[in-house]
Parts: structure tokens; C-alpha cells; sequence
């Protein structure tokens, strides 16, 4: 059985002026699984401007403890269809940075009905997953993702 290790795990999202922020938490949420205590897991806002001028707030959240990050895995694996896993797994040098980190984006107004769908478009929530490899090459990663997405 091929697991996947991580030193963390980044969420993040933007929540427009138009946007119900206790909505926009509620999608990033379904990332999160139960179990998971709440001092492990960090969230940030910060305001910001839009380019028109707009207020924009950007949520980030991190879960670095082994014990919760793990947890995050197994969810995150359970939550993606076959169809996304597929879509991963074409795509997995795309997604793979040289640093070891996967990126994967996620629909955000899905997300918020409980769904996890990837999603390449601008509303979205990105999760980035800083895998741990050996050696910590590009290559080791996508190696350890395929293997971890395949099983």
C-alpha cells in the first residue's frame, strides 16, 4: 500500500465582496477532515484590493503536524472522483513543482456543496501539498504521487 507523506498542506482562496465569506469557509471546510484538532489547523486572512478597487480577503489555511496532515491525505484522496484522479495522474508533471510541491485546484461553489472537483479556473480553492521524497527531486515526487493515486 502506497502512502504519501507531506510536510504540509496550504489552502487557499479568495473571498470577493460579492461572496459570503461563512460560505467561502464552508467550501475550504470540506477539504478538512474530522478528526483533524482544531490547533492544527491555521487560518489566515488578510484584506486586500482588487484590481477595480475591490476588497478582497485572502483565506489560507495550514496544517503542518504529521498526525493531521496524514489525516488530510487519506481525505483528500477519498474526496477525488476517478475522473480527477485520472486528470491527476495525465497531468502530474504539470502539477509537481521543482520544489516537490503538488498543486491541485478545486472548484470552489462545488466545494461548498460538498464536492471536491478539479477545476483550472480562477474561482477556486488550491491546495498545495508539500510531499516529502527521496531524493527530494521533481522526479521522486511524481513518482510517490502516481504510485499514491494508483493504489
Amino acid at each position: 500500500m502506497a502512502k504519501l507523506k507531506a510536510h504540509h498542506v496550504r489552502l487557499t482562496t479568495f473571498i470577493q465582496a460579492t461572496e459570503d465569506e461563512d460560505k467561502v469557509l464552508e467550501a475550504i471546510a470540506t477539504f478538512i477532515p474530522d478528526g483533524i484538532d482544531d490547533d492544527d489547523v491555521k487560518v489566515g486572512m488578510e484584506e486586500t484590493t482588487g484590481f477595480f478597487g475591490n476588497p478582497i480577503k485572502v483565506v489560507n489555511v495550514e496544517i503542518k503536524r504529521s498526525k493531521a496532515v496524514r489525516k488530510f491525505l487519506e481525505h483528500f484522496k477519498d474526496l477525488l472522483s476517478e475522473k480527477d484522479k485520472q486528470y491527476l495522474l495525465e497531468n502530474l508533471d504539470e502539477k509537481v513543482d521543482e520544489e516537490g510541491t503538488l498543486y491541485v485546484r478545486f472548484n470552489k461553489q462545488k466545494a461548498y456543496l460538498g464536492e471536491a472537483e478539479i477545476d483550472e479556473g480562477a474561482d477556486v480553492v488550491q491546495a498545495r501539498i508539500k510531499v516529502q521524497a527521496f531524493p527530494m527531486r521533481k522526479e521522486a515526487v511524481v513518482k510517490a504521487v502516481r504510485e499514491w493515486l494508483e493504489e
